[in-house]
Order: C-alpha cells, then structure tokens, then sequence
C-alpha cells in the first residue's frame, strides 16, 4: 500500500511534525506501507529507508511549482495521502487524504504576519470570524480541513476545535502524541546538575519551546525576577530570542539561554531541573511534557489546551491560570516547598500509559487504512 507522505518540513529541521514523522514512518513501513515523503527543505535525501523528495525553499510561486510537479510524479500509484500541512500544492493525486492537526495554522500565520495582534489567543481566534485576509485564512482553513477523509488530532482540545471547522465528528480521530524509544541511560539529577554548572543555592526551573510570541517565556523570566530563589534554563530558539533576552538581562546568571538542544543532552537538562515549565498561551500536546515525566522531573504548566490532559494538578505537576503573572509567581512559590517537589516528583509516571509508542503507531495505521 503507497503512502505519500506530504509535509512542509522534515527530518533533520526542527519541529514537531518532522520528528514525530522520522519516527513514526519505519514503524509504518513494518505494518505494510510503501512509504514516500514530500517535504520543503534542502539538504541531503539519502540515507532513510524510504524515498525523500526536497523541494528547495526559495522564490515562492517557483518552489510551490516545483512541489506540485513533484507530487503529480510521487502521487502515482498512491493510495492514501498522509498530509501534515495546509496549503500544500497536490496536484493530480487522487487518492484520499488524511491530515493530522497539531494547531490552527491561519492563527499561527495571522500571528507571523501581523496581520493580528500575538495578545489575540487562539481561542478567541475560533470564536471571532473576522475580515479582509485574516477572514480568508480562516474560511481557507476550513474548506481544506473540511475536504480530508480523516483528520487526526493529538488532543480532545484540538478535536473540539477541528469541529468548530465543521468536520463532521466521525472523521476526526484523537490519537495521543506518544513517547519515543526510552534513553538508553541518563545521569543522576547530581550529576546532570553538575554538568550545567548549577548551584544548588536555587532552584532550577527549565522551560524548551520554539520561542515564538504565545510560549509564555516573558511570564517565567517575569516571575522568576520576583522570586531570587530560583533560575531558569531556556532552551530552543525562535524570533523571541532578542526580546526575551534583553529581559532577562537585569537578572544575569539566573537566566541562562541553552539554545536548540538535541535530544539528548535535553533530556540531560530535564534531569537536572527541579520543574520542567510549559506556561504557554496555546499547546496542542507537548512532548516535552511527556518527556519531563518520563525523566522524574514534575511539571508547572498553563492550564490551555492539551497541557490539562498530562499535567494532573497537584498529582505530576502544577496547573497555572494563563496568562496571568501573580498567579504564576505564586505557583512557583508553593513550588519551592521540598516536601510538595518530593510528592509531586514521586508521581511523575501518573498516566503515562495512555502515551505510548505502539498504541500511537497502531491508532494511525488503523486511520489511514479506514480511509481506503
């Protein structure tokens, strides 16, 4: 059975759908599937046990040219169309299509664009139709969502809003992020903490995010300015850099930008954290909290979106309204009581069964088949 794999980006970019499709695909490729990726990028192709095709990125009509020759090739002979963006120029492939939702792709660009304002959250996006180009990013959104045999979400919050697209509910399937292939062995919390130099003077509080405007980083370095028993580690990069940066400047080593890590040595940095924080305006399901907990490292996030279907509050973590800085600095106040860390440290596998890998490999080959 061909797959087309169609995304935007893919292995080795950064970014969910390129690491959730570098390991997901063998373990499609093991149910049957005869897997093809299109992707955006450049770079090398060899070197993946299934044919990758990049299209430059570039001057944009040539480069969505060059993609929709390339999946008029690519598509023949296929007979599902795993697709992983909007927008993607398929052209000539008729075979029905499956598109899994990790977020509101007209809010993100309305967003990158300033064609609204970065306070605007996604929710209140959903609920206020608007006009001129912002209005037909969302009236595209929905037609194209619309058109899918199937659409997968990570999060019953992101299945809510796909039906506020008006997909119909029986084409929309919850399949939970999962859990990649365990570390082979991590280092003790001591020497993971002595390996980032950090003082056991403070508390050690690690936020990882693409650093865009609704990650929520100026709360913690806000907070965290408030509160000198604590520091925080931020690692990822993105346009917020500077910004956040120049606000956290006042507060010298208490806040330490790590840049974009590998996995790796992130999971290194989990260890070593007191509290892994996610105080994020909008989260579809973050990995990054799956992988805090699998780690021992208990959780302070946003009470939004999928961040209420990992963090328990007071069980593996802490839920914090969003946005809403005093409430945040009082969260990390209680946070800093050794007996609730120890607790709260001692349930970090609390539900971790619902997010894993097999079940999640399972649940899409069982979608992409229903839309044969």
């Amino acid at each position: 059975m061909r797959l087309l794999v169609a995304s935007g980006i893919f292995h080795p970019e950064a970014g969910g759908p390129a690491t959730y499709l570098y390991e997901v695909l063998p373990a499609l490729q093991a149910r049957g599937w005869d897997v093809r990726v299109l992707t955006f990028g450049e770079g090398d192709a060899t070197g993946y046990p299934y044919p990758v095709r990049r299209i430059p990125r570039g001057v944009l009509p040539l480069r969505y040219a060059r993609y929709a020759l390339a999946s008029t090739q690519m598509g023949r002979g296929t007979r599902v169309v795993y697709q992983h963006t909007l927008d993607l120029p398929l052209v000539g492939v008729r075979a029905p299509r499956v598109l899994k939702v990790v977020g509101d792709p007209a809010w993100e660009r309305c967003i990158r664009k300033g064609w609204i304002a970065p306070t605007l959250n996604i929710d209140d996006f959903q609920t206020h139709p608007m006009r001129g180009i912002v209005g037909q990013q969302q009236a595209s959104r929905n037609r194209q969502v619309r058109a899918m045999t199937q659409v997968i979400v990570p999060s019953v919050y992101l299945k809510q809003m796909v039906l506020g697209w008006g997909v119909p509910e029986e084409r929309v399937r919850v399949i939970y992020n999962a859990l990649p292939p365990a570390p082979a062995a991590l280092p003790s919390r001591e020497e993971a903490r002595a390996a980032l130099g950090l003082s056991d003077e403070r508390i050690t509080l690690l936020t990882a995010a693409r650093l865009t405007p609704w990650k929520g980083v100026d709360y913690l370095i806000q907070a965290v300015a408030r509160l000198p028993e604590y520091q925080l580690l931020v690692a990822g990069d993105g346009e917020e850099l500077a910004r956040l940066q120049a606000l956290a400047a006042p507060l010298g080593e208490r806040v330490r930008f790590l840049g974009r890590l590998p996995r790796e040595t992130l999971y290194h940095a989990m260890r070593a954290a007191d509290y892994f924080a996610l105080y994020s305006g909008y989260e579809g399901l973050a990995h990054t909290l799956l992988e805090s907990l699998r780690v021992g490292t208990p959780l302070i996030a946003s009470a939004k979106g999928g961040n209420v279907e990992v963090v328990v509050d007071g069980r593996n973590g802490l839920l914090v309204p969003f946005a809403d800085l005093d409430a945040l600095t009082d969260t990390l106040r209680r946070a800093a009581d050794h007996t609730l860390w120890a607790r709260l440290a001692a349930q970090t596998t609390h539900g971790l069964e619902r997010f894993t890998f097999d079940h999640m490999v399972e649940a899409t080959h069982a979608a992409l088949q229903a839309a044969l």
